[in-house]
């Protein structure tokens, strides 16, 4: 895998703070074009695009594409991939799945700001703020000649994606994907959105790494935040046949639909604990194997008492005593990218046999009562994790992965 994440750039800074507990939340610029009340966001401070991209390359595309190259390229790194570029067979065996849920937004935001205020908007304004453009620049980077799509499906976009990569490795349609998350919608025209749907913390705080509070009862709204998290992700087989190290297998994908609104959960939360049903089943699996689970815990007030819900719903008796956690609690909510990044932090609890924590948990909601790993991380055992997802429109998404 590869990371570029606000509280770490590389999987070995990233897999540090995720264990240490620590935030990667800050306060925001000045953003006030629509008088915003928020003013914490989970940004990537320290990232320079210029550490992939040349200055007019990077001036053509998203935020999120230098950030999702970077990720890439550690993961091509760490999973030891190199082929000859003028070898055209080679880059035909691996493909690219990207999930993202803002994709260009802020970028055709930018370029409407120019070309409002009498300038000359980008040439690339289209090619930029396309969404299905946005995997074909990791491919043209990369020579990555293997399938090249996009999947935005709101916040299950990269756990799609990882899912939409295994049916096509499963089905033999190549034996290797680069496949993961990448979104960066921080600016101020997304930020009022989200705060007319009300939905978004506005509260201040003297410590922006206190902001984000999945299940915490004076939780206000989720932190907008940003990143990539991207996956070499191959058939088993062929990963052994070149001795790589594997993380983990992914086992289990499955998605449902509510049908039910634009932006609430039902309330019978039976679509979400269905995809987890369906999930455990598709990796032939019981619901005892699964020793944790890392959950979407955006911390608003409907989501996580919902998802709460649709825990017990999945696992009866037994949810309350299933150690589980939120790493949104310490890098805000990257809207697509969120799976995978809850992935991430799932590969690191079975690298290092101790998993994140839920920090800012010091008065839980009465509504919210599993056992969310509570500010320290834990030592454990899991051999099995399920990760999950729940997104505007009424989408559910959930992964199994077994520890190898």
């Amino acid at each position: 895998m590869g990371v570029v994440s606000p509280n770490g750039i590389g999987v070995d800074a990233f897999a540090d703070a995720c264990i240490a507990g620590r935030s990667g939340l800050s306060r925001l610029p000045n953003l006030n074009t629509f008088k915003l009340r928020s003013t914490i966001a989970a940004q990537v401070r320290d990232f320079d695009p210029l550490s992939v991209m040349d200055a007019g390359e990077a001036r053509r595309v998203p935020r999120m594409v230098p950030m999702a190259l970077a990720a890439s390229k550690e993961a091509l790194a760490r999973a030891k991939v190199a082929f000859d570029p003028n070898d055209i067979e080679s880059q035909r065996k691996i493909g690219v799945a990207l999930g993202t849920g803002g994709g260009g937004l802020a970028f055709v935001e930018e370029q409407y700001h120019v070309a409002f205020s009498g300038g000359t908007p980008s040439l690339y304004s289209i090619t930029g703020g396309t969404h299905g453009n946005l995997s074909s620049e990791l491919s043209i980077a990369l020579h990555l000649r293997g399938p090249s799509h996009v999947l935005s499906t709101g916040c299950t976009s990269s756990t799609d994606a990882i899912g939409y990569a295994t049916m096509l490795i499963r089905n033999g349609s190549v034996p290797m994907m680069l496949v993961g998350g990448a979104d960066a919608p921080i600016s101020s025209g997304i930020l009022y959105g989200f705060e007319k749907m009300r939905v978004v913390s506005v509260r201040s705080w003297d410590d922006p790494a206190h902001a984000s509070r999945p299940f915490n009862r004076d939780r206000d709204g989720f932190i907008l935040g940003e990143g990539a998290w991207m996956f070499i992700l191959e058939d088993r087989e062929h990963a052994l046949a070149r001795g790589a190290a594997i993380l983990a297998e992914v086992q289990g994908y499955a998605s449902t639909c509510d049908a039910y609104h634009r932006v609430q959960i039902a309330p019978d939360v039976a679509e979400p604990a269905r995809a987890m049903e369906l999930a455990i089943q598709d990796a032939n699996l019981a619901k005892d194997d699964i020793g944790y689970i890392n959950l979407h815990g955006t911390s608003t007030e409907l989501n996580d008492r919902m998802e709460t819900l649709a825990i017990k719903k999945c696992f009866g008796d037994r949810a309350a005593r299933i150690p589980s956690s939120s790493i949104k609690s310490m890098i805000g909510h990257p809207q697509g990218a969120c799976g995978a990044a809850g992935v991430a932090a799932t590969l690191v609890g079975f690298e290092r046999g101790q998993f994140h924590p839920t920090i800012n948990l010091n008065d839980p909601d009465p509504q919210c009562d599993l056992d969310y790993i509570p500010n320290r991380a834990r030592t454990m055992q899991a051999d099995v994790a399920l990760c999950n997802c729940i997104a505007f429109g009424s989408k559910n998404s959930a992964l199994v992965l077994r520890k190898p």
